[in-house]
């Protein structure tokens, strides 16, 4: 293996400028070309790695340490200088090498330039999907929170329905035993005398009170089947991961009340909700994010309150704008953890009841709409959550 100095010699020969140096900032290898580049001499050279630590970005090391290289440029007076930041650890112990090259003309400012466009739009495509997998991790969580309460939202009309079916198929083997009745007297001699022996399989059957439940019966069969086919309805909508979603127009109370019956199970026995809608116009929006937010909201306000309590949706128009607003009487939020609840990962629950991203979605999603989220609280009194929107979005 070639000595140090062996190193330093070929390192004086490369057309780039070198610098080695440890953890600690130690440096081991500071070659002519990067000596002069930073205006020191091999005496100064010993601070150039602590330099060097003060004009990356912050954010250029731990890039390094993680995924082993970081590259950018740097501004060294009227200079621009493009770094490429190398790391390496083994047995407890880290090194970095950094190669600099100064630019020279305009062709090399643009081959730059074009260069970090590219690796810009890469990391926006990145983080841009990142964005999207995390909002659909979200919805899956949030759902899979929810699933108990949905499948029993379910379950109640499918019970009363096959509970109806059952009491169906009794109903039509009395109509059938009532009409094969009527088939024998009109193929008798004498009618007549079948009349008494009907009147009596009417009687016995209760056919009167069937004629009576049978309408009320098939109407709850059909009302429990819409509540389960609005419920998948409002399951589909919501889990739908919008990559492919488009700015639509759409009715902001509809997708509340869509956001409501999926959740309603979770709050309705100990929370009494109560709607004070307005007329709003139509809202230029992506309405699947829109409910993620109501959804997050009103679980939050619901969880807010210990026993029982109230939840108050409203919603208003002002000027261009419109908003919606949550409002619970539950234990409200201090003042300290107020400035941090839209922080991502942060949450009040205990461990394994929530995710801590809720709201920090919730506020990207209305930073994506142009809007905000206004939050009033007291403690011991209830918290308020108003979500302002535009009514259309800006060109």
């Amino acid at each position: 293996m070639p000595s140090q100095a062996v190193l330093r010699a070929l390192g004086e020969r490369v057309k780039l400028g070198i610098l080695v140096f440890n953890g600690r900032f130690e440096v081991s290898i500071a070659n002519k070309l990067v000596r002069e580049l930073f205006g020191v001499d091999e005496q100064g050279a010993a601070a150039l790695a602590r330099n060097l630590e003060a004009l990356l970005p912050p954010f250029a090391l731990p890039q390094s340490r993680e995924t082993g290289t970081w590259t950018g440029s740097l501004p060294i007076g009227e200079r621009v200088i493009t770094v490429h930041l190398h790391h390496h650890a083994e047995g407890g112990n880290e090194a970095f090498l950094a190669m600099f090259q100064q630019l020279e003309g305009p062709e090399d400012y643009e081959r730059e330039l074009q260069q970090r466009h590219a690796e810009l739009r890469q990391a926006y495509l990145r983080l841009n999907g990142t964005q999207e997998k995390l909002l659909q991790s979200e919805k899956m969580a949030s759902i899979g929170q929810l699933a108990a309460g949905v499948a029993h939202e379910i379950n109640n009309p499918i019970g009363y329905v096959h509970s109806n079916l059952g009491s169906l198929q009794e109903y039509l083997r009395s109509l059938f035993t009532v009409i094969e009745s009527y088939e024998r007297a009109l193929r008798a001699p004498d009618p007549k005398a079948l009349i008494h022996e009907i009147d009596d399989i009417r009687s016995r059957l209760d056919i009167d009170f069937i004629s009576r439940d049978l309408p009320q019966l098939m109407a709850e069969s059909r009302e429990g089947i819409e509540r389960v086919t609005r419920i998948v309805r409002d399951l589909k909508d919501f889990s739908y991961s919008g990559r492919d979603e488009s700015w639509k127009l759409v009715d902001l109370h509809a997708g509340l009340e869509s956001t409501i019956n999926i959740i309603w199970n979770e709050l309705k026995y100990k929370v009494t909700l109560e709607r004070r809608y307005s007329e709003l116009p139509m809202i230029e929006c992506l309405p699947s994010e829109l409910n993620q937010v109501y959804m997050n909201l009103l679980l939050n306000a619901g969880h807010a309150i210990a026993d029982r309590g109230n939840i108050v949706v409203s919603t208003g128009v002002d000027g261009d704008e419109v908003w919606v607003e949550f409002q619970d009487d539950g234990a409200g939020i201090s003042a300290d953890l107020r400035q941090r609840i839209f922080d991502p990962f942060f949450t009040t629950k205990p461990v394994g009841s929530g995710t801590g991203l809720g709201l920090s979605i919730s506020y990207g999603i209305i930073n994506k709409h142009h809007g905000r989220i206004d939050l009033e609280s007291t403690v011991g009194e209830g918290s308020r959550f108003r979500v302002v929107l535009p009514i259309r979005q800006p060109k």
